[in-house]
């Protein structure tokens, strides 16, 4: 069966970047995300049930704000790099 979706703006550019990170196609992702909603498909995730489910069990907290892209992007020091981040003595 062929059908449209019409997505909000925030949703349709999360699903594009979720379809570019990952190399799937839109609609697979689509596809899947029913498929597991009405119980049809198999999981991918390491866990079952929807976010409202985690949500109530606590398993997951709910976002405090819906998706967005990034505004500003971190830029470091000339010569640094993330693992240098990481590696800091002031973390412990």
């Amino acid at each position: 069966m062929a059908m449209n979706l019409r997505l909000p703006p925030d949703t349709a550019e999360a699903l594009r970047e979720r379809a570019a990170s990952t190399g799937r196609s839109q609609q697979e992702l689509i596809r899947e995300a029913v498929e597991n909603y009405l119980g049809l498909g198999t999981e991918t995730l390491p866990f079952r049930g929807s976010a409202a489910d985690l949500i109530a069990r606590g398993l997951a907290r709910p976002p405090e704000v819906p998706y967005r892209r990034a505004k500003k992007m971190l830029v470091l020091p000339e010569g640094m790099n993330s693992l240098d981040l990481l590696q800091r003595e002031d973390r412990f």
